[in-house]
C-alpha cells in the first residue's frame, strides 16, 4: 500500500462470500485505488493521490521525484521498493475520476448544461423566437487564446499512448483533428513584428514537437470553456488550427 506516509507491506483479507463484490471494489470501499482490477497486488490511498496531483499542478513534481519521496520516508537506507509505473498510471486514472466528479458526471454520460445561449440547449433556433425579443439575448461572444509553453514531445511508444479525453469534454476528436490540419490550405503572411512568441515559434526547429503550444475557445461572459474547442498547435497559430 503506498500512502503519503511512505510504501508499507499489509496483508489484505477479501470478503469471499457468495455475494462479495470483487477485489477492485472491495479495495475501493475501504478508500484504496488498486494498480490492477483483476488481481491486485499493490493499491493506492485516496489522500496520496491527491497530494501528487497537487504537487505536479502547483510544484511541478513528476511522478518519479514524488515516489522517490515516498520512498526515502518509508526507508532511507534501503529505498527498495519501486511502484513508480504504477503510480503514473493511478495518478493519470485518479485525475480523470476527479475531472468527471467536478463536472457532474457519473456512471453516465449526458449533456452538460450551459448559461451561455446555444440553440436547442437553452435557447430556440431562430424560426422559433419570438420577434419582440432583442437580439443581444441570443448573442455568445466567445474569445480564443493560446499558450506557447505547452510544448509536447513525439512519444517514444505511441502504442501505448491512451487518450482518456479524446473527443470528450473541451478536447477534439484526435482522428477527426488530424484529418482536419492535413486538408487545411495555409496562407503565410509576413509579419511586422520582430519579438513575438508565436513568430519566433514559426521559425523554431520542431522536429522533436509533436505540439508547441494549445490553444482554446472559451466564453466571454462566463470564462467558461467551450466543449471540443482544445486543440494542439503544430508551429505558430495557424489559421487550420
Amino acid at each position: 500500500m503506498v500512502d503519503k506516509s511512505g510504501v508499507h507491506s499489509l496483508i489484505i483479507r477479501y470478503c469471499k462470500c457468495p455475494n462479495a463484490c470483487t477485489l477492485d471494489k472491495q479495495l475501493f470501499a475501504i478508500g484504496m485505488f488498486p494498480a490492477c482490477f483483476s488481481q491486485p497486488k499493490s493499491a493506492f490511498t485516496s489522500s496520496v493521490l491527491d497530494g501528487f496531483l497537487l504537487n505536479n499542478l502547483e510544484c511541478g513534481t513528476s511522478a518519479m521525484n514524488y515516489y522517490s519521496k515516498l520512498r526515502r520516508m518509508t526507508s532511507s537506507i534501503f529505498p527498495h521498493s519501486d511502484h513508480y509505473r504504477e503510480l503514473m498510471q493511478v495518478g493519470w486514472q485518479w485525475c480523470q475520476l476527479r475531472l468527471l466528479k467536478w463536472n457532474g458526471f457519473s456512471h453516465d454520460r449526458k449533456q452538460p448544461e450551459s448559461a451561455c445561449p446555444q440553440p436547442e440547449i437553452n435557447v430556440p433556433q431562430p424560426a422559433e423566437r419570438n420577434s419582440d425579443d432583442p437580439e443581444w439575448i441570443y448573442v455568445r461572444s466567445l474569445v480564443m487564446d493560446g499558450n506557447f509553453k505547452a510544448e509536447h514531445l513525439h512519444p517514444t511508444h505511441l502504442e501505448d499512448e491512451v487518450w482518456l479525453t479524446d473527443g470528450l469534454c473541451f478536447m477534439v476528436t484526435q482522428d477527426k483533428y488530424k484529418a482536419h490540419i492535413a486538408g487545411a490550405n495555409e496562407h503565410v503572411q509576413m509579419s511586422e513584428c520582430n519579438n513575438h512568441q508565436a513568430v519566433n515559434q514559426a521559425n523554431a526547429s520542431q522536429h522533436k514537437l509533436e505540439a508547441t503550444g494549445i490553444g482554446g475557445c472559451a466564453c466571454a461572459q462566463h470564462g467558461c470553456f467551450v466543449p471540443h474547442c482544445i486543440v494542439d498547435f503544430q508551429k505558430e497559430e495557424r489559421y487550420g488550427n
